[in-house]
């Protein structure tokens, strides 16, 4: 790959978005552990020495693609969830649209999805910094049940989360609060939407539903209306009910 026709500013951006570019195609051929210098340098036209001079250590290019990965995602979800606000969508409608955006997103970039909700990359430990950008997810989620609650859309549930609050500091924090009775445990069950739905994602992404349900788009609806209906949240059942951005 040739750079020398860049200035050094421009060097500095462009070569490490050519090694991720390139990483990024490995992640679909070869998944997270086909990341070696080499690898990524053949498959960028690059040497080696390039590839290391952008990300010194394997550990740096995987943090680099699982923060890209966790704020393109949660980008998806927030543009299709500005598009529902504008559109006057309720919030069930607000939730279809911005986890139908998720399950584009997942498919269209199956590499970075697995790298973010596959199994973990042995030796890997994600560093402190992509705590914020895997937040994005839960967040623009969290918004969406904030505002169910706060407009009255939500139905109480029919029992609650038995024994005392089951959640960390940073959950509440999240969500913005511990709501009063009846919806106390409205932050546990957002977290039980929120694993529902990542769960439905990789059952549909690495092909677990395909020989079980004729049309898995449709399923992934109605499998969201189900996991909505544990915070008291309705689902429209229609597509042109649901602006999706």
């Amino acid at each position: 790959m040739d750079l020398s026709g860049t200035h050094a500013a421009d060097e500095n951006t462009a070569r490490p978005a050519a090694v991720k570019a390139a990483a990024r195609r490995l992640l679909v051929e070869r998944g997270a552990g086909g990341l070696t210098p080499d690898a990524v340098a053949r498959a960028g036209a690059m040497t080696v020495t390039e590839v290391e001079s952008a990300f010194p250590h394997r550990d740096d290019l995987l943090t680099a693609l699982v923060i890209d990965a966790y704020d393109d995602s949660a980008a998806a979800m927030e543009q299709a969830d500005r598009a529902a606000v504008a559109a006057g969508a309720s919030a069930g409608a607000r939730l279809l649209a911005v986890t139908r955006a998720l399950r584009a997103w997942s498919f269209a970039n199956s590499g970075e999805f697995t790298l973010i909700y596959g199994s973990p990359v042995p030796g890997y430990h994600a560093p402190q910094d992509t705590v914020p950008p895997a937040s994005r997810t839960p967040a623009v989620l969290a918004g969406i049940v904030r505002a169910a609650l706060e407009a009255g859309e939500l139905t109480p549930p029919r029992r609650a989360v038995p024994g005392p609050p089951l959640l960390r500091p940073e959950a509440v924090a999240l969500f913005g609060g511990v709501p009063d009775a009846p919806f106390s445990d409205l932050v546990e069950r957002g977290i039980v939407l929120w694993s529902n739905l990542i769960g439905l994602l990789v059952f549909q992404v690495f092909s677990r539903t395909h020989d079980s349900v004729r049309d898995e788009a449709a399923y992934f609806d109605f499998a969201i209306a189900v996991a909505a209906e544990s915070i008291g949240l309705e689902v429209p059942s229609g597509p042109k009910d649901t602006p999706t951005g």
